[in-house]
């Protein structure tokens, strides 16, 4: 117990620090990129602001991350996460000041996530419900690479709305700062606490209208932290559903990836191309604000890590399937899919039809009706 508050206590201080680090550091960046010219000052079709912006707040991001942070750090994988979010950061401000090829932007991408996989930050092994432990030997490298790649570019993708980013970096980091807790992972609780309180210290400039853009600078750093912190808070533990929590809470920008990428390659365009066809930009052709758009988003986030939540500390669930545990699993996960169905559908990701085949979808009055909007 007494191991528990401490690791609950170091988690708590972290995330003030951190949170107040930010809301220090990041008017000093903004300053110091409108002096040096490194303003977002582009308008076209696919970006939603129309006034220029500063740049390269992943810097302050990454000054509030890494000064709480050393106090806690001695083992060779956690300076190896700690040195791969710097040298993340480094590389995104390369290409917010110049950009960079995709190619080479993808290498360095690589050659980074290689840094924590070299030094023991790697998803050994696979545990899924029912089925148990499947220990990946040599495949953990690649694997380890492959997840820290996927997940530092989705994150990059979604970063295309005031906050969006750093709202879901926040509400992402803390759940798993809980998770690592409930598992017994100090260390990534600990950190994952610090990132969440660097982002949500960030968002308070960078919430609609923002003053200061993340940049790639921030948007690849706060992807491969959280790909590094899921590995060493969740993914490395027995918990027999420990590959559901970090799918789970990261199920918005996973989902907005994989659209936009069929999309892409159904019309015959680089996977790499930027467009308009991103989540935050749907709701914006359908005439949501930034601000709606960005809480509609954070709400289905949170909605997301609740039910992961839920099925990690509903009581005795595992042991007691009490009416109580199973009503709260059952309302939480339905509560999940309709939220994630309605989104979809109104979005028109899914189309009528679609959701008719797969009986998602009835027929009132002449006027087609979500499973989720059905009266009680």
């Amino acid at each position: 117990m007494n191991g528990g508050l401490i690791d609950y206590q170091a988690a708590v201080v972290g995330f003030a620090v951190a949170f107040l680090l930010a809301v220090l550091l990041t008017p000093v960046v903004s300053q110091l990129a409108w002096m040096t010219g490194i303003v977002d000052r582009s308008v076209d079709e696919r970006r939603m602001h129309d006034r220029p912006t500063p740049l390269l707040g992943g810097l302050a991001i990454l000054g509030a991350i890494v000064i709480p942070s050393a106090a806690l750090g001695h083992s060779h994988g956690f300076w190896g996460i700690i040195a791969g979010a710097a040298l993340m950061c480094a590389l995104g401000a390369l290409d917010d000041i110049r950009p960079l090829h995709p190619g080479a932007k993808m290498l360095g991408i690589v050659l980074i996530a290689c840094i924590p996989a070299a030094l023991g930050v790697t998803i050994d092994h696979v545990t899924l419900p029912l089925v148990g432990a499947f220990d990946l030997g040599v495949w953990q490298y690649p694997v380890t690479v492959f997840w820290i790649v996927a997940i530092v570019n989705i994150v990059n993708f979604i970063d295309g709305l005031d906050g969006l980013a750093a709202g879901f970096c926040g509400i992402a980091s803390l759940t798993f700062a809980v998770l690592s807790v409930s598992l017994g992972r100090a260390d990534a609780a600990a950190i994952s606490a610090i990132v969440a309180g660097a982002a949500f210290g960030f968002l308070i400039y960078n919430f609609n209208p923002a003053t200061i853009f993340m940049g790639d600078s921030g948007s690849l750093m706060l992807g491969y932290l959280l790909a590094a912190l899921a590995i060493q808070g969740v993914l490395k533990t027995a918990a027999a559903v420990s590959l559901v929590f970090p799918l789970m809470v990261l199920a918005l920008p996973i989902l907005d990836t994989s659209f936009v990428i069929l999309k892409r390659i159904k019309h015959g365009q680089p996977i790499y191309q930027a467009d308009r066809w991103h989540f935050h930009h749907r709701f914006a052709n359908i005439g949501f604000s930034q601000r709606r758009t960005a809480l509609y988003l954070y709400g289905w986030c949170c909605i997301l890590s609740a039910l992961a939540l839920a099925i990690r500390f509903v009581p005795n669930h595992r042991h007691d399937w009490s009416p109580v545990a199973i009503g709260v699993l059952v309302g939480l996960g339905l509560l999940a899919v309709c939220t994630s169905v309605y989104v979809i559908y109104l979005l028109e990701i899914l189309k009528a039809r679609h959701l008719r085949a797969i009986g998602l979808l009835r027929t009132r009055g002449g006027e087609d009706v979500p499973q989720s909007k059905r009266a009680a």
